[in-house]
């Protein structure tokens, strides 16, 4: 326990004046029987604290509750009340963010902006933040904060940085006077948070309430232009910028580049980085990442070579770049010459070796990256563990979560990635009590839960959870219904499916070709043929390679010759490569024992040269997934895997 012995008598000469003065005050903490003196010079004010520090307060462990020795001055801070500020940012430097906020709620008067200001900045970094956040902005309303601008906007930072656009936008709403800075806080915040035609609404209504957009307003913008593949509003944004004077701002010049590129106009991408006077790293990552993802790998590589300092970033943007341009050589090759590789670069690598299938080296570099001594974050982890669903490898997703859970690691996208995991792995029960416990579900999280349900055929339990979304007024979106649709056709719910299908248009949401394909498939399963062929001719797009596949799947089962024959016709002009439509042909003259038929399917196949993939197989023993393909000798114990087999077979 510790007191706080002010200099009384010079506070008490304070307090008559009516305006603040500087006055010295004599700071004694006594911790443990020990008293060390901290000197201090601060204005007593009405509505903050400015403090000049002469010593560094030390910062102290296991603090317990406070008594202090000094009644309330009327209308100021009191030395009481600096203390409080002083202890709850000690603990929250100190990461103990739970007991900053214990000694604020004991304290009966609000105290100093720049305080609450650290403990909303604890909160953005804390991994409690749902609860924390929360707490924090209850004591501000109860102190009568709600109509400070300054922490208001803080409050929105700090919701719109954990993803909680909706909060952020509440407080936005309940605040009596907005500045520059608020716009463009909620501007932002949607645009990173995959609601960028929001922000864009916004940013009009901004401009109707004759607020003058800052640079970060006109960025956030030109971002949610960019994020919607919106170039002829960005166009018109831009100019503005321009008529704004503020056409030689760095950060609105990254987000021009940026969106320029991310539209697919290169061309005026790279005048507007030919023009910037000043480049830094984020403009020439934006200019190189342009390049990349239009499939212009060359250009990206000889931008990088002009680079007159290189990155992390940039490095990462050139890995991934090549991996979308399937020059996953040249990626490996980008990796193993960067000079440092942090937790980003390695997640890089695990993220495109996992989306592009290849999840036994997403494992394998997440091994590496632990043994190079870099610790995961959580994109780190969201990353790999989609490579351990598709493998089923259970025992190292569970390895895994313990290390997750070790970490402190926290977030709804983590959370969705381990649910998706333990769904794939059949440990359903496990993912749906992941899920309950979320402390944070977004629309990702209720669609993982209902597509693990589908993938089990539990299509009533994915219907049921739908439901409760929509209860708890969670709006779905496209993924929703294509999951919804999945698990009505892997459980025969012909008629809920039909419903499902038609619900989307009370959510404003246009059914895609996933959605078209779903109901196909729902149709085709239940042997309704006409009708899907019905349906597929009336879809108000051009039906793709997988929605005819659907229907020629349902012919094999039905053994609806003629109607496979139209069917196949169909995918041998639209996807004439794949050996699907063959295989699947040939399966149905066979079963109808029209062997001749059978004979010309093969002689097709032969003619133009259409190879069938082989397949594979794996197995995970010890933590550690071996992989096999047909007749595949190049494992390094194939001669005691092969003894085995003839043992088991003989």
């Amino acid at each position: 326990m510790f007191a706080v012995l002010p200099n009384t008598e010079l506070l008490g000469k304070t307090a008559a004046y009516s305006k603040p003065m500087p006055v010295c005050v004599k700071i004694v903490l006594r911790y443990e029987s020990t008293s060390i003196p901290v000197d201090y010079t601060w204005h007593l004010q009405t509505n903050g604290i400015t403090m000049k520090k002469r010593k560094k307060l030390p910062l102290f462990q296991n603090l317990q509750r406070i008594k202090y020795t000094v009644k309330p001055m009327k209308d100021a801070f009191t030395a009481a009340d600096v203390a409080d500020s002083l202890c709850a940012r000690s603990l929250c430097k100190q990461g103990q963010l739970k007991k900053a906020l214990g000694v604020l709620h004991a304290v009966h008067q609000p105290i100093d902006s720049s305080t609450y200001a650290h403990l909303l900045q604890g909160c953005i970094n804390s991994r409690d933040t749902p609860s924390a956040g929360k707490l924090l902005h209850a004591h501000m309303i109860q102190r009568g904060l709600k109509s400070h601008r300054f922490l208001s906007n803080g409050l929105m930072n700090m919701y719109a940085k954990r993803g909680s656009v909706a909060e952020a936008r509440r407080v936005f709403d309940e605040m009596i006077e907005r500045d520059a800075c608020s716009w463009s806080m909620m501007i932002a915040a949607y645009a990173k948070n995959g609601n960028a035609r929001e922000g864009l609404v916004m940013f009009r209504q901004m401009q109707r309430s004759r607020i003058q957009p800052n640079e970060f307003t006109f960025a956030g913008a030109v971002s949610a232009c960019a994020k919607l593949g919106t170039l002829e509003e960005g166009m018109e944004i831009h100019e503005e910028i321009i008529t704004g004077g503020y056409g030689f701002d760095v950060i609105i010049e990254n987000a021009l580049v940026d969106m320029y590129a991310k539209c697919g106009s290169l061309e005026d991408a790279r005048k507007v980085f030919d023009r910037m006077s000043e480049r830094n790293a984020v403009t020439w990552t934006a200019m190189l990442a342009g390049y990349a993802q239009n499939g212009y790998v060359d250009k990206a590589i000889e931008l990088f070579r002009a680079m007159p300092q290189r990155d992390t970033m940039s490095w990462s943007v050139m890995i991934a770049g090549c991996f979308q341009n399937g020059r996953v050589d040249e990626a490996l090759e980008f990796f193993r010459k960067m000079p440092e590789r942090d937790v980003a670069s390695w997640t890089v690598m695990i993220a495109e070796f996992a989306q592009s299938g290849r999840n036994v080296e997403a494992l394998e570099f997440f091994r590496e990256m632990r043994t190079s001594g870099v610790k995961p974050d959580p994109k780190a982890f969201a990353s790999v563990l989609p490579a351990c669903a598709n493998l089923a490898a259970l025992e190292q997703g569970e390895e895994i979560h313990e290390e997750i859970n070790r970490s402190g690691c926290q977030s709804a996208v983590l959370d969705s990635a381990l649910v998706d995991m333990y769904a794939k792995c059949g440990k359903i029960e496990k993912a749906r009590n992941l899920f309950d416990n979320m402390c944070q579900r977004d629309v990702v999280s209720w669609n993982t839960m209902i597509a693990g349900y589908a993938m089990h055929g539990l299509g009533k339990d994915a219907i049921r959870l739908f439901q409760q979304m929509e209860c708890l007024g969670i709006s779905p979106n496209h993924v929703t219904f294509i999951c919804v649709l999945s698990a009505c056709c892997h459980t025969g719910l012909l008629n809920e499916g039909r419903h499902y299908f038609e619900c989307m248009s009370h959510y404003h949401i246009k059914p895609v070709m996933e959605h078209y394909a779903c109901m196909v498939d729902l149709l085709g399963r239940a042997g309704c043929l006409d009708e899907a062929e019905y349906f597929i001719n009336n879809m108000p797009i051009c039906p793709d390679a997988t929605v005819w596949r659907c229907l020629l799947s349902a012919c094999r089962v039905h053994r609806n010759v003629e109607l496979a024959e139209r069917v196949a016709a169909h995918l041998f002009e639209l996807d004439p490569e794949n050996v699907g439509p063959y295989v699947l042909l040939s399966n149905i003259y066979a079963a109808a024992n029209r062997w001749d038929d059978t004979e010309n399917v093969r002689r097709k196949m032969k003619d133009t040269r259409v190879k069938n993939t082989p397949g594979c197989s794996w197995i995970e023993v010890n933590k550690h997934v071996h992989v096999f393909l047909v007749g595949d000798r190049s494992h390094p114990q194939t001669q005691d895997i092969y003894a085995n087999m003839f043992i088991f077979s003989s």
